[in-house]
């Protein structure tokens, strides 16, 4: 459906979610209704296009952005953009961990836009559009998945990247010369992993991408002598002067950590993730019992501080977060 006609015809309240952002604010004032309104959005979705609420969140965004539309997103480009697709990316994140629904459906929704929003943006400029995200995607992913669409076979996981490799290495073949002159300098199994990742998430991108190959270690056993080696060259580094030395072999020493985590099957990220908030917890535990005492936990004799850490530790609910 051309924009022009959905930007024409679609007003704020002709949007096919209106109603149901309607219902959420009347749950809002009146929570009895709440459970009543979720199974009647749960058979009101089953029963509209997801096509037809798509095309009218793209056809918002280009209201949004029209010479009359508002100031704020029309002054967005790819680039002040960046730090909310990351901002977004991480609440989604949030709101699985929390089991709370609603709070996941609405972060989806939040990521979803960002992706509508960059299209948006390639649209006004002629480069592509929603319509092509989406065709591109659907492509590569019937294209990578010959063993449901096509006659390869993969019983298991490990079959499916192996799989998966070799492909993207066959589109690589295939590619165009100005394509192939692009990724000339690399040709590597690590190649698009982005540099911009923060540091834990791209040693778990580099490492799986080589475990993919085999290029793993053979046990778990050999991962903990490893970490015990990195732990005592670390020692060992701590009581020189040299800081390089220092920063490099905590760098190594983490590389293994994030490596033990992947090797596990853990992803290192919402791992640490989690430490940070049980470790936020327990710290806010301990500035309340000083707190409780008129203290601040700064002037605590560390000593006690230890204690109010193990009692912090001992509180189940704290654990659990």
């Amino acid at each position: 459906m051309p924009y022009s006609f959905l930007l024409l015809n679609l007003g704020p309240n002709s949007l096919p979610f209106h109603n149901v952002k309607r219902n959420r604010s009347h749950e809002k004032t009146n929570p009895g209704a709440s459970a009543k309104h979720s199974r009647t959005r749960q058979g009101k979705s089953n029963c509209q296009r997801p096509g037809k609420l798509f095309e009218a969140l793209v056809a918002l965004q280009a209201r949004l952005r029209a010479p009359n539309g508002c100031p704020w997103d029309r002054e967005q480009t790819h680039q002040t953009l960046r730090t909310y697709l990351i901002e977004e990316a991480y609440e989604v994140l949030e709101a699985l961990e929390s089991g709370d629904d609603r709070k996941f459906q609405d972060e989806l929704g939040d990521l979803l836009l960002q992706v509508v929003f960059h299209a948006e943006l390639a649209r006004e400029d002629g480069r592509f559009d929603i319509s092509d995200v989406i065709e591109a995607i659907h492509s590569k992913l019937v294209r990578r998945h010959p063993h449901v669409f096509g006659n390869v076979r993969a019983r298991t996981s490990a079959d499916v990247l192996k799989n998966w490799e070799q492909l993207k290495a066959a589109e690589r073949d295939e590619a165009t010369p100005s394509q192939r002159q692009a990724k000339a300098s690399s040709g590597s199994l690590l190649e698009g992993i982005p540099k911009t990742l923060p540091a834990v998430l791209e040693a778990y991108q580099l490492t799986r991408r080589a475990a993919r190959i085999g290029f793993d270690w053979e046990d778990f056993a050999g991962l903990v002598a490893k970490l015990g080696e990195e732990t005592a060259e670390l020692r060992e580094a701590a009581g020189s002067a040299d800081v390089r030395r220092q920063e490099e072999e905590a760098g190594d020493l983490l590389f293994v950590a994030v490596n033990v985590a992947r090797y596990l099957g853990v992803d290192p990220e919402i791992a640490l993730k989690r430490a940070n908030r049980k470790f936020a917890a327990r710290f806010r535990a301990m500035e309340e019992a000083a707190a409780r005492s008129g203290r601040a936990l700064a002037d605590v004799p560390r000593a006690e501080m230890e204690a109010l850490w193990d009692a912090a530790k001992r509180d189940p609910e704290l654990t659990r977060r």
